[in-house]
């Protein structure tokens, strides 16, 4: 009689393909994917999520999309990232805005946007009408703030078309008011000069939106919004400089305060 080899559990940690079960569900792989990669089992959390990317997923899809751009757990590739956001884009089924996967195809779209805008080497070239259309695809048809804020910038500088700052303004007040940082920034900045959107200049309300977006900013946006700031803030008079800031402290203050309502 033959009884078969049972791998170790030695052999199932160096080999995370064993631990896959290729009978499984699309949502039972994404699951032990997404599990897998909380736990910083990268190795496994691709296998995983590839199973249920094969078999259609689209949040496998995404995140497999998400990890090859970052170079998170594989070596990064941005044109396999291009071409997984695109394949979730180019499918129809399922992508109404109201869908459950909707987030997942809103996030490619605006993916998409950003490589049009900047290329990729070799394969993708830059075309910024592109980039331009698909962020008011994602900030029209899915209310994307990140593409709101995307498209009220290149509207600014004339990107991709030509330059509207009135409709320009109206993005980033979209995008500044579900809490996107840059928004909430060049709006802050716009608003405090006011010629560029042909409105009354509102230099108070504009430093202290710009104060607030740079202390909550992150690393990587720092730099630029800090340049908005500071040039505000060298124009403004003593007295608008303190008034703004007062205000600032104060809004941040009822943002952080336990009975803050929505």
């Amino acid at each position: 009689m033959l009884v078969a080899a049972v791998p170790s559990a030695k052999a199932l940690a160096l080999d995370p393909e064993a631990l896959v079960d290729p009978n499984a569900n699309p949502i039972e792989h994404f699951s032990k994917g997404f599990q897998a990669y909380k736990r910083g089992e990268k190795q496994l959390a691709f296998q995983s999520l590839k199973y249920a990317a094969d078999k259609g997923h689209r949040g496998a899809l995404w995140k497999l999309a998400r990890m090859y751009a970052d170079g998170d757990g594989v070596p990064e590739d941005d044109y396999e990232a291009y071409k997984i956001f695109e394949s979730i884009v180019r499918e129809p089924e399922d992508s109404s805005a109201n869908s459950a996967n909707a987030a997942y195809v809103a996030s490619a779209v605006v993916a998409l946007g950003d490589y049009m805008r900047r290329g990729i080497p070799g394969h993708v070239d830059v075309d910024l009408q592109r980039a331009r259309q698909f962020y008011f695809h994602a900030a029209s048809y899915f209310g994307s703030p990140k593409a709101q804020f995307e498209l009220g910038r290149m509207m600014l500088e004339g990107e991709g078309g030509r330059t509207n700052p009135k409709q320009a303004a109206r993005w980033l007040k979209l995008a500044a008011s579900k809490g996107h940082i840059g928004a909430q920034a060049l709006l802050g900045y716009l608003l405090f000069d006011g010629e560029a959107i042909s409105l009354e200049p509102e230099p108070v309300r504009g430093l202290a939106m710009l104060t607030m977006a740079l202390k909550r900013a992150r690393p990587e946006d720092q730099a630029w919004i800090k340049g908005l700031q500071e040039r505000a803030f060298g124009i403004a008079s003593e007295a608008t400089r303190r008034t703004a800031q007062a205000y600032a402290e104060q809004q941040m203050a009822a943002a952080s305060g336990p009975l803050m309502r929505n």
